[in-house]
């Protein structure tokens, strides 16, 4: 078993050598831990990521709306734009991706923002849901593969305090 200093350490290196920048690598590295820490697959899903994009490199997403479609979205990408907006985005209310890679991968960027904006969030795809809490902890409801490769759509919702 690895120690999350070697979890987030590994992650790091082996995300900028797949060609991610180092500043996104650093937010990978925390990311994996996270999904770790929780006891959620990182590592796993992870792994599999890097060498599904080995010889095809994801563009980088720059924006977030309501809706964002594309052949392929990457989870890391997406999550990284997620938390730089998240303050913009949580007037939406409701986001939905499609065609998004390896969803458990985005989860520990939406559990940050829920921290940052001080809101639970709920994320659904397939017929798997997550309470994500103020980034102490994901709640998940019918979580029934370790590794799901792609998903056609993950709505997220911003929940408001009661």
């Amino acid at each position: 078993m690895q120690s999350l200093s070697e979890i987030d350490t590994t992650s790091k290196r082996a995300s900028k050598a797949a060609g991610f920048s180092w500043g996104v690598a650093e937010e990978i590295g925390k990311a994996i831990r996270s999904l770790e820490l929780f006891g959620l697959p990182g590592i796993k899903n992870l792994n599999l990521y890097l060498n599904k994009i080995e010889k095809n490199h994801p563009k980088k997403v720059n924006k977030i709306n309501q809706e964002n479609k594309n052949k392929e979205l990457c989870p890391i990408y997406c999550g990284v734009a997620f938390l730089d907006q998240c303050q913009e985005l949580e007037v939406l209310k409701n986001i939905k991706f499609y065609n998004i890679n390896y969803p458990i991968l985005i989860l520990p960027f939406i559990s940050k923002a829920s921290e940052i904006l001080g809101k639970k969030i709920l994320m659904q795809f397939n017929k798997s849901s997550f309470l994500i809490n103020f980034n102490k902890s994901i709640f998940s409801k019918n979580l029934k593969k370790q590794v799901i490769a792609s998903v056609d759509e993950i709505n997220i919702e911003f929940l408001e305090n009661k």
